[in-house]
């Protein structure tokens, strides 16, 4: 098996896009190799993309041998996002969550060593903005992990949180907010950390590659200038475009997920490989 990204230019080294999970029916006709194994999916899958979004962990944690194994099948350089466990943010008091938390980050995530990318927090589409609820929630996400900084990104699914006092808040707790590409969701890429996190939601079935040429093309040149500091501006926002250290380079992690998810992962590998053009 060749690692796809190992020569990738540096411009580009910041960008990671990936998929959701990396078992699916429809995948072994169209993305993994004939007559390739089930167990070695995850191995096949780490050495065509940069990184992963784990969904599994959002219905239950796994153990630590778990967490260890998908490591150890995984090259140098890929990374896993980590959905959070739906029983630490599907709460009417997330100020009630430390306990939850702490059980989840500390319960394993250390095994994955330098492939533990961002950990995402879904807030379910009923929780609505609340500045002191959501900050008592941010003051327990823990920093570091084994002397290891965590990153952290909030995925919000309520309207009232495209307010000038969200972002506001986000942006004192450096967290990212996830740009959920989505037409069912509020859809905002107002940058509030110090990288950047999205998930695309508009796949087609009848185009190969998910989405047409054109469309990989814009999102191939937004993550770049995301990459590079930039603020594109040809986005749904709540604010003028302007994040926080919007000169200084960061970090980007693109997934395409759900929607015509048979798509996802040749729309994964084409918008690869514009970012590193």
């Amino acid at each position: 098996m060749t690692n796809a990204h190992s020569a990738e230019p540096k411009h580009a080294a910041r960008i990671r896009v990936g998929i959701g999970g990396w078992t699916y029916a429809p995948w072994r006709n169209n993305f993994y190799p004939a007559k390739l194994t089930q167990k070695r999916e995850l191995e096949y899958a780490s050495r065509q993309l940069r990184a992963i979004e784990i969904n599994g962990t959002y219905y239950s944690p796994q153990k630590p041998a778990t967490y260890a194994r998908w490591r150890s099948e995984t090259p140098d350089g890929f990374m896993f996002s980590l959905k959070a466990p739906r029983f630490t943010t599907d709460r009417r008091t997330l100020a009630d969550a430390g306990k939850a938390i702490d059980d989840f980050v500390f319960g394993g995530l250390a095994e994955f060593g330098d492939r533990l990318g961002p950990i995402l927090w879904q807030l379910p589409p009923y929780k609505a903005f609340d500045r002191a609820d959501l900050a008592a929630f941010l003051d327990q996400l823990p920093r570091d992990l084994d002397g290891h900084a965590l990153r952290h990104v909030l995925e919000v699914r309520h309207a009232s949180f495209k307010s000038a006092e969200y972002l506001e808040l986000a942006r004192k707790y450096r967290v990212p907010t996830v740009f959920t590409d989505s037409p069912q969701y509020p859809s905002f890429a107002d940058v509030t950390g110090d990288f950047v996190y999205a998930r695309l939601m508009r796949s087609e079935s009848a185009i190969p590659t998910g989405y047409a040429d054109a469309d990989l093309d814009h999102w191939a040149q937004r993550a770049k200038q995301w990459a590079g500091g930039g603020d594109p501006a040809d986005l749904p926002r709540v604010s003028a475009p302007g994040g926080p250290a919007t000169t200084a380079p960061r970090d980007v992690f693109v997934y395409f997920i759900s929607a015509a998810k048979e798509r996802n992962p040749a729309a994964a590998q084409a918008l690869q490989g514009r970012c590193t053009e």
